[in-house]
């Protein structure tokens, strides 16, 4: 097995679109929810969200802008050092992987489709879904000639670690030299938001944007829904020594799970949340005691936090309640297919810079959560190895493990 390095970030987030902006605005606990303003929400209960902002969009489907940001940012990230990729890595060494929201119909043509009596004579077959499923590599590979097979990841919330754990996959075992690997979505339109609302999943906490995404804490009423994109570049070990790449972190070990007990629910007892983490340890032969942090999937949902807890505790035994653990998704919500490669970067940016961003709005501690969940406030913390999860609807669980390249 070849060891894969992490060479690269690029990120679209609520808190930013440059690495130190993201990474500042995590320390800081700085929440990058708000009113949401892309449309009118107001006969919807939940009227709040985790937004971005591009100085253009040049797609109907903003997920398409953001992978394309993230992309391109990463590949730049990835040249400061060393010799460029372009002149080290030939396009059928090359390939990528994404994990993207679904495809949705967009408002307007749906509206302009059924104003027409359903013939829609000025309505491309093209246009009348947000995106087709795949075009979000296509305008990547455009600056990034992959010769590989693109992979497109469709598991949820679990998508953007399931696309970095695929990359991985092929470059540990021979299939690539060099891969971009992330996730990108956008579901803050009508349909997406309406859906989560009549699914009862996101937080009504309209009055207090900034305090309404409470991972843990007995108050939490649901999940925020945000947007963005983020992007890594993974290179075989060897590679990127020979062309004098920065090393950011190491991707040790991969697993996933299925427990299919609910499609919107998780398992009560994290069977498969487990199982994943305990598949990614042992991929990465690594002992429980071993991690040092873990970046939870903390949705803020009532059923989600406890079962995590629970998983945790059944991994990590005694050492759970030594352990770090911490939401991302308490300051930009919860992104869906962006959400792991997101909160991989955003653990991998923290502890390069030998800290844990905290838990933010985690005030009255939900008795069933009893980890050590860092609330509100950032601390210090040499992390040498750190995990990544990511427990989607439908039971689709995935856990990434990471060695951090600045220890």
């Amino acid at each position: 097995m070849n060891r894969v390095a992490v060479t690269g970030l690029g990120v679209v987030t609520p808190l930013g679109n440059t690495l130190e902006a993201y990474r500042q605005g995590l320390l800081e606990g700085r929440s990058g929810v708000s009113t949401l303003s892309l449309f009118a929400a107001d006969a919807l209960p939940s009227r709040i969200a985790g937004q971005c902002t591009l100085p253009q969009f040049c797609f109907k489907d903003r997920k398409v802008d953001f992978a394309l940001q993230a992309a391109r940012a990463a590949v730049d990230h990835a040249n400061r050092s060393g010799e460029g990729l372009a002149r080290c890595y030939a396009p059928h060494e090359r390939g990528i992987s994404m994990g993207v929201g679904l495809e949705l119909l967009n408002m307007p043509d749906l509206i302009r489709y059924a104003a027409s009596g359903g013939s829609g004579p000025d309505l491309p077959g093209a246009d009348f879904l947000q995106t087709p499923g795949d075009w979000c590599v296509r305008q990547m590979a455009r600056f990034f000639p992959a010769g590989q097979p693109a992979s497109i990841h469709v598991s949820a919330c679990a998508a953007g670690t399931d696309a970095i754990g695929d990359a991985y996959g092929r470059i540990a075992r021979g299939r690539a030299r060099i891969m971009l690997a992330g996730g990108a979505d956008s579901m803050l339109n009508p349909l997406g938001l309406g859906g989560f609302c009549k699914l009862n999943a996101l937080s009504t906490r309209n009055a207090e944007p900034a305090r309404a995404s409470r991972p843990f804490d007995r108050s939490r009423d649901g999940f925020v829904l945000g947007e963005g994109a983020a992007v890594l570049v993974l290179e075989a070990w060897d590679g990127a020594i020979r062309r004098g790449a920065e090393i950011f972190a190491e991707v040790l070990g991969y697993g996933t799970a299925l427990d299919a007990g609910s499609i919107s629910e998780p398992d009560p007892a994290g069977s498969g949340a487990a199982r994943a983490m305990q598949r990614a340890l042992a991929q990465a032969n690594l002992r429980p005691c071993d991690i040092s942090y873990v970046n939870a999937h903390g949705t803020a949902t009532p059923k989600n936090d406890p079962a995590e807890t629970r998983a945790i505790k059944s991994v990590f035994g005694d050492h759970a309640y030594a352990l770090p653990v911490s939401s991302t998704k308490s300051m930009i919500g919860h992104l869906i297919s962006a959400a792991g490669a997101v909160e991989a970067a955003a653990a991998i940016l923290c502890a390069g810079a030998g800290m844990v961003h905290p838990t933010i709005n985690l005030v009255h501690p939900d008795p069933e959560c009893d980890l050590d969940y860092v609330p509100e406030t950032a601390r210090p913390a040499h992390i040498r190895y750190f995990m990544s999860n990511s427990f989607a609807f439908g039971g689709m669980n995935a856990s990434l493990v990471f060695r951090n390249g600045r220890s």
